[in-house]
């Protein structure tokens, strides 16, 4: 049996290829899924997808139509997945549940650091020979305070990082961690988390209750030097409100990992083109907001784990196991 496995990475195919080696063969294809993609996949009883994938009904019916019964997404994500679709069509769904929560940890702090330090600022300038230090004027994260919405695995580890720069630990979750209460973290309502804290960071799933959880008044309730932190989903974060708020000089510092409309852009090089979303065109212009395109989970580490996990999933599905990575069962 050939597996389809859409958006891979050109440092992915390696691991993937090696992964599924002695298990079944597998293509790798560089670009995602989507209805224009679908079509490629008929003939493959399974296939492979990224977080950027179009999963909506349309794309779930080509599948279905071509002969696909599981689909195993490499995230662990799926607000991109139409689940009742997927149930109603007798596809299988399963996602990976867990992988290194320290890699989106640490690049969410990298991106806390290089704004508060302006680093993307003084190797530009460096680069052109320019030494001065106009503009790259820091804070100490040292004794001031950490934000942390969302306080599982990923934000745990946020904030044993942030605990171990000496700072005051805030928390937002709908249940408490015990492990972050060890740490001294505080577990406060949003809006004053929001009103007190230098460092805020988001680690919470996207679903329509979090849809835009960070909007017009919860960003005017944020301190004007506050520092912003996304590398969760774009969906958490109004951007327009976001860019009215940087057009009136708030904010320290913004770090986006995650942009809501990324579909279609991020992965993707569009350098050569004309971008034709305003707001993202606008956003990437401040010069206190540093935006990646969603590769806090990409080490080897992590990806790894994705990986591994990606083809227990097809060796179980293959062989009628159920494991908590399935989304929709196997009828």
């Amino acid at each position: 049996m050939e597996i389809l496995v859409f958006g891979v990475q050109a440092d992915e195919k390696p691991l993937i290829e090696q992964a599924f080696q002695g298990h079944d063969e597998v293509r790798c294809l560089d670009v995602f899924l989507n209805e224009d993609t679908a079509p490629i996949a008929v003939g493959h009883e399974i296939v492979s997808t990224s977080v950027n994938a179009d999963l909506g009904a349309g794309v779930l019916e080509i599948l279905a139509a071509g002969g696909t019964r599981m689909v195993a997404q490499r995230s662990t994500g799926f607000n991109n997945i139409d689940l009742g679709t997927a149930e109603r069509l007798g596809l299988t769904v399963a996602r990976v549940s867990y992988y290194s929560p320290h890699s989106v940890a640490e690049f969410a702090w990298t991106l806390a650091m290089a704004v508060n330090r302006r680093i993307v600022r003084a190797a530009t300038r460096t680069r052109d020979f320019d030494f001065r230090l106009h503009g790259l004027m820091g804070r100490d994260m040292h004794g001031r305070t950490a934000g942390v919405i969302g306080t599982g695995k990923i934000g745990e580890s946020f904030a044993r990082i942030a605990h171990g720069f000496g700072m005051r630990l805030l928390g937002w979750d709908v249940a408490e961690n015990p492990a972050c209460m060890e740490l001294g973290m505080s577990y406060v309502p949003k809006d004053e988390l929001l009103a007190r804290s230098d460092l805020i960071t988001l680690h919470v799933p996207l679903m329509p209750e979090t849809r835009h959880l960070i909007d017009a008044a919860a960003l005017g309730s944020m301190r004007d030097d506050a520092i912003l932190v996304n590398s969760s989903r774009g969906g958490l974060i109004d951007t327009t409100a976001l860019v009215g708020e940087l057009r009136a000089g708030r904010f320290t510092g913004v770090g986006l990992d995650v942009y809501e409309a990324e579909a279609g852009l991020f992965y993707l090089d569009k350098s050569l083109e004309a971008i034709a979303d305003d707001t993202l065109a606008r956003l990437v212009t401040f010069p206190n907001v540093l935006v990646t395109s969603h590769q806090a989970y990409y080490t080897e580490d992590a990806v790894g784990q994705i990986v591994d996990t990606t083809v227990k999933n097809v060796l179980d599905y293959l062989a009628g196991r159920r494991s908590e990575n399935v989304l929709v069962p196997r009828n």
